[in-house]
């Protein structure tokens, strides 16, 4: 019998729940040192082009990557525990 099958779907949920809340405070903690250290939100450091002015330094792509990340994660996290707590 699979493990699953032994704990309860709330059990289960709760555990979904505090995972997904652990990520969105990891995804937020990465959103707000890039607001910090470009001083704009992601949006506006996409629109300005920012990658492109800092001449395409691995520094700056990497941040753009990491931070694109971060609020692609928030968007489904805040998804998922919407689903989870609605059920």
């Amino acid at each position: 019998m699979s493990i699953l099958k032994k704990i309860p779907k709330e059990e289960l949920k709760a555990i979904l729940l505090r995972e997904y809340k652990r990520r969105f405070r990891l995804y937020k903690i990465v959103d707000e040192k890039m607001k910090k250290k470009y001083n704009m939100s992601f949006e506006e450091f996409e629109r300005m082009g920012i990658v492109k002015e800092k001449g395409y330094s691995w520094d700056v792509e990497n941040d753009a990557m990491e931070w694109e990340h971060a609020i692609e994660g928030i968007r489904y996290i805040q998804e998922k525990i919407k689903e989870l707590t609605s059920e």
